[in-house]
């Protein structure tokens, strides 16, 4: 078969993201049918040129493999641009900045509601040390109905908002897992303070229309991924609409990255629909390589900013608390079935030790009785690990891939020993060891409402690994450090491993896709303090 080769690539440096201290000067990438022919020396590339082949020389850059994002939530993050206020620290350093915020907005009210986005953790960042209370929203407004998305896990509603969510002395939250286990927070009198847990699906604020939401998801993936150099993302389903326009965009081309998209069971679509082989072809797009339904994401528990993570011990601040693990045994069982079947992965969300403990036990014995899956993840797995061992034997004995952040050592790694206790400190993002054992972790943004500013910058995520420097620049478990090529190495071939796509894209592999960032730095000699601004230009 004869193969016609259309480009030739070369830079400063290649970084091919195949073994570490691999070579990186002195080459050339060779492309035919938009995939990666060969990485060889440059002066077998010169020779492609010399019989005419485009050359593509990119001077003192450095070309590498496209960053992959293994998990994130682009729909929702994307339409915070719409009809969402924008109160997260850095913008709003205290409660009254909050509430002055909201006020000078009254203006942009949305079919009846005010919409307002917090960081994750709000409490702990703003300079008040708490969330915003309820008669504080209503001193805003007490007729325009106001909620506050602290992330994806907490809210903070105003007085009109409760009422209109049905949301009172004697409402009692349904049982079940859309992000976890709904809670309201009540004071001692038995009246909703106005925090509620885990409800955002239950809360009737508006959603953005459809016809915008194209046009939100183009702007959206270029200032959240492509900007970065990402070029692959494991999108977290959000609406069926979101998807036939992810899928319309990347078809025409005005969303240039690949998207495998793991549908949201039961918050986009049932477990039936998501297994069910017609319903799944009227979701795929025409070219499975570019866009394609490859998972299914559910929910085992919470977050550790609504104390509804699953953990082994109590919550500091709520003696006798100890998180909700919100899916029984056979619904886990059924889950590994039904998406084993269909060929799908399976990716649970799991932040607390118990719950992955929990859920591993149920996993093995599942692997058991029905044999091996197409892939099952852990989200959250390696965050916290406070007996490591016993957790990573029960990954191992489930035969899970852990998917971790490391961004959330930035974001909020100094304040989960607020919530848990102090051995915390010690006990988040063992990345080193993870490497040393053998667990091919990724790096992911799990970018959502409420994200911090520059979250989905693989290249922030990447600094982390290796200054582990926290929201307040303080350093978390320096000893798991990692070395600069594995946290690069973190966020391409290992998101491409998350997602079941190894060596088809997020390395420099012959037959992988040919997607590139082009970075102006070289991120195995920059400084980490200095890495989040040597951007991708391409």
């Amino acid at each position: 078969m004869t193969v016609t080769v259309e480009q030739v690539f070369t830079a400063a440096h290649i970084l091919p993201m195949l073994r570490e201290g691999e070579r990186t000067e002195g080459l050339a990438v060779v492309v035919s049918g938009g995939r990666i022919l060969e990485v060889c020396d440059a002066v077998t590339g010169f020779g492609y040129v010399q019989q005419g082949v485009q050359h593509i020389d990119l001077g003192e850059r450095i070309l590498m493999p496209g960053f992959v994002d293994p998990h994130a939530h682009t729909e929702v993050a994307a339409l915070t641009q719409f009809g969402v206020v924008d109160v997260r620290v850095p913008h709003c350093s205290s409660i009254s900045e909050v509430l002055q915020v909201l006020r000078d907005s009254l203006g942009q009210v949305t079919d009846g509601w005010l919409v307002a986005q917090g960081n994750l953790f709000f409490d702990r960042k703003l300079s008040d040390g708490r969330f915003p209370t309820r008669s504080e929203l209503d001193s805003v407004s007490q007729e325009i109905p106001i909620i506050v998305r602290a992330g994806g896990h907490l809210s903070i509603l105003n007085s009109r908002a409760l009422e209109l969510a049905g949301i009172g002395r004697d409402f009692v939250p349904p049982f079940g897992s859309v992000t976890g286990q709904p809670v309201v927070e009540q004071d001692l009198g038995g009246t909703p303070t106005g925090v509620v847990m885990e409800m955002d699906n239950l809360i009737p604020f508006p959603r953005t229309p459809e016809t915008q939401t194209l046009a939100a998801l183009e702007s959206g993936v270029a200032e959240l991924f492509t900007r970065y150099g990402v070029t692959t993302i494991g999108e977290i389903s959000e609406s069926i609409g979101g998807l036939g326009a992810f899928r319309a965009g990347i078809e025409r081309g005005s969303i240039p990255t690949r998207m495998s998209v793991y549908l949201w069971v039961p918050g986009t679509v049932s477990l039936s629909e998501a297994t069910n082989p017609q319903f799944l072809e009227g979701l795929r797009g025409k070219d499975p390589a570019r866009f394609d339904i490859t998972g299914v994401k559910v929910f085992a528990d919470g977050g550790f900013s609504a104390a509804q993570a699953g953990i082994s011990t109590d919550y500091v601040h709520a003696p006798g608390q100890c998180g909700s693990v919100a899916l029984a045994p056979d619904e886990i069982a059924k889950l590994y079935r039904a998406t084993q079947q269909t060929g799908l992965q399976l990716a649970i969300h799991a932040n607390g030790d118990r719950t992955q403990l929990e859920i591993c036990q149920v996993l093995a014995r599942a692997r058991q009785r029905f044999g091996t899956h197409p892939g099952v993840r852990i989200e959250h797995a390696g965050n916290y690990a406070p007996d490591y061992p016993k957790l990573s034997a029960a990954w191992a004995a489930a035969g899970v891939v852990p998917v971790p952040q490391p961004i959330f050592i930035r974001n909020f790694g100094e304040f989960v020993p607020d919530y848990v206790g102090q051995h915390a400190w010690n006990a988040q993002f063992p990345f080193r060891t993870m490497l040393a054992d053998g667990w091919p972790i990724s790096g992911s943004s799990d970018v959502w409402i409420g994200s911090d500013e520059n979250q989905s910058n693989p290249l922030r995520s990447v600094a982390a690994t290796r200054d582990r420097r926290t929201f307040q620049r303080q350093v978390l478990g320096a000893g798991e450090s990692v070395t600069p090529w594995q946290g690069l190495w973190m966020h391409t071939a290992g998101g491409a491993h998350a997602l079941g796509r190894a060596g088809d894209v997020g390395s420099l592999s012959p037959g992988a896709h040919a997607d590139f960032a082009v970075l102006d730095a070289n991120p195995l000699t920059v400084p980490a303090s200095e890495l989040e601004r040597g951007l991708p230009r391409g």
